[in-house]
């Protein structure tokens, strides 16, 4: 984060914190997924694994194809927890909350995410699992 703007003469870069790269990524994606999901492309690599409802698919492309597959959808987060992953390189997201699919009840969901670094401030969804939480 460049400082800049509060520091005139230099720009001091500081690194995110897990909370705070967790909370700007999931912003991110439930907002784009809700509105956008073809936008979401961009945060997914080749060998990025989705499991959706115990289906598992890989790949950018095959992630999307699933999402669209899926329909539109909204979701309402109620909890996220963040836990530094095997390495400085990795974080690990779960979270909570409600979705309506295609406009009918919500529905409470969880939803794993294990993002990668692919440099400062850059990252990727590497694994990703979703559930919806049947009978609560």
């Amino acid at each position: 984060t460049c400082l800049a703007p509060y520091l005139p003469l230099t720009c001091h870069y500081l690194p995110m914190s897990a909370q705070d790269v967790a909370t700007a990524f999931v912003n991110h994606y439930y907002t784009t997924r809700d509105s956008n999901p073809a936008a979401l492309a961009s945060l997914y690599q080749p060998g990025s694994t989705l499991t959706f409802e115990g289906t598992m698919v890989q790949g950018s492309d095959q992630i999307s194809a699933k999402f669209q597959q899926i329909g539109q959808v909204k979701h309402n987060m109620k909890g996220m927890d963040v836990q530094p992953g095997q390495n400085n390189n990795c974080l690990i997201i779960f979270v909570t909350g409600s979705v309506q699919i295609g406009g009918d009840n919500p529905l409470h969901f969880c939803h794993f995410f294990q993002l990668v670094s692919t440099g400062p401030g850059a990252y990727y969804v590497h694994n990703e699992i979703f559930r919806l939480n049947y009978g609560l």
